[in-house]
């Protein structure tokens, strides 16, 4: 289940190429004039949808937070009876957007602070939910796996999944999707089997 849809919306592509170019040259380093150029519209033509940049990137990150949240949730509810199907069915979903979605992981690295209190405040929200889920499911598999571990192994599959921006896509050696996208879920996969003997990181 991918993060993307099919056909895209003239504020959807305002934002795709935002988090583009955001992402390639910092959020100080566009302007409204070249989004509106990569979209053919006019940089005035912008605030038609978006109040300015800052509005654009508050929508990039909150956005991608619920839509990880929503997605993870749908996975766990279509997927019942067992609990391994369910971490299957996260991993893919996070991969999909790890491999999709590059822009945005830049972009919470670096401009996350960028984002009004409020704002900012939603994102940690809806990303702990997310992290909550995840550990949920983890420790339906490992039920002895004590708490605090369980989310530690998580956002450790999490810093591995998400270190696609690393993968420059014109890069010599680069990995094609479907290789990238196996190798990623053979790694995420054996972290978490690696909890299996929890004898030396449990307390």
């Amino acid at each position: 289940m991918s993060t993307r849809t099919a056909a895209q919306t003239r504020r959807e592509q305002i934002l795709n190429e935002a988090a583009r170019l955001f992402a390639e040259r910092g959020f100080h380093g566009v302007g409204v004039d070249e989004i509106g150029a990569a979209v053919g519209i006019s940089g005035p033509g912008l605030y038609r949808h978006f109040a300015g940049k800052d509005a654009m990137l508050a929508e990039l990150l909150v956005g991608i937070s619920g839509r990880l949240l929503d997605g993870g949730r749908k996975r766990v509810a279509a997927t019942t009876g067992d609990p391994a199907a369910v971490l299957a069915s996260l991993i893919d979903g996070h991969i999909d957007f790890a491999l999709d979605d590059r822009p945005l992981i830049t972009l919470h690295d670096r401009e996350l602070d960028r984002l009004r209190d409020s704002d900012r405040k939603l994102v940690r929200q809806l990303q702990r939910q997310y992290v909550e889920l995840w550990v949920g499911v983890v420790r339906e598999i490992h039920q002895d796996l004590p708490e605090p571990v369980a989310r530690g192994a998580v956002h450790a599959v999490f810093g591995l999944l998400n270190s696609t921006p690393h993968l420059s896509p014109t890069g010599r050696g680069t990995p094609r999707r479907a290789v990238a996208e196996t190798l990623l879920r053979r790694l995420a996969h054996g972290a978490f089997a690696a909890l299996g003997d929890s004898r030396d990181i449990t307390p």
